[in-house]
């Protein structure tokens, strides 16, 4: 198979300062919660709050928008789904692509971090000092993998469905879930604020990685006859099919 220069594709805001400046924040947490600052007190704060006003019927409101941000059990069947019949629709595999990339982005990104930072949940209330990081080895709550999940694949599925869904819809996918499961995370104490503030940073990072590839233009094996045509770049947004 012969080597293809890729461009990548633009993104909004052009250019990489807010990359960068995402990267600048989720340092910035890191090293102030790693620190003990005051940080920490405003994730005990926010937790106790939390635990005091969380009666029995908004737990299970609460549970309900968590379950947008689950990603085995949610996130990749439903991008599954959709990428399948945007894929029958168009009759190319292309809108599998982004699944994939989503997949391996964030199982090469989140993991690690977690694994390094080792902070445990703000529900265990056994560990002395459970919002401190590198407290516990078996810790996995900062970044908020649910967060940054919510951001990458609704990021995936806005994309796919730019042609179909009217813009406010596409807007909501990549805003509002988001911002759903960022509450309920942590109204729910499954994670610190700060896990949630963290994730928003690296998800929004990771997305627009991905916006950036072209996934149109990426060669694929010829055993998949005719079905390897553009998908990305022809499509029309909704609002202009009227």
């Amino acid at each position: 198979m012969p080597l293809v220069r890729l461009q990548l594709r633009p993104v909004r805001p052009a250019g990489w300062w807010l990359d960068a400046l995402l990267l600048a924040g989720f340092a910035a947490i890191t090293i102030l919660l790693a620190a003990k600052t005051s940080l920490l007190h405003l994730d005990t704060g926010v937790r106790d709050f939390a635990d005091a006003h969380r009666p029995y019927w908004f737990y299970i409101v609460l549970r309900i928008g968590n379950l947008l941000g689950q990603g085995g059990g949610v996130l990749t069947p439903m991008v599954a789904i959709a990428a399948f019949f945007m894929s029958r629709a168009r009759h190319t595999i292309r809108p599998f692509l982004p699944l994939i990339g989503a997949e391996l982005i964030t199982y090469l990104i989140i993991g690690p971090i977690k694994l390094w930072t080792d902070r445990t949940a703000p529900s265990n209330h056994v560990l002395s000092r459970p919002e401190e990081l590198f407290r516990i080895d078996s810790g996995m709550s900062y970044p908020s993998g649910h967060v940054i999940n919510t951001i990458v694949f609704y990021g995936v599925l806005a994309s796919m469905l730019a042609g179909v869904l009217r813009p406010g819809y596409v807007l909501a996918l990549r805003i509002v879930v988001p911002l759903i499961v960022l509450f309920t995370t942590t109204y729910l104490s499954f994670h610190w604020f700060t896990d949630g503030l963290s994730g928003l940073l690296v998800g929004v990072v990771l997305d627009r990685v991905l916006q950036r590839v072209p996934w149109d233009d990426i060669p694929l094996p010829r055993r998949f006859g005719d079905w390897t045509g553009p998908f990305y770049d022809t499509q029309v947004p909704a609002r202009m099919t009227r």
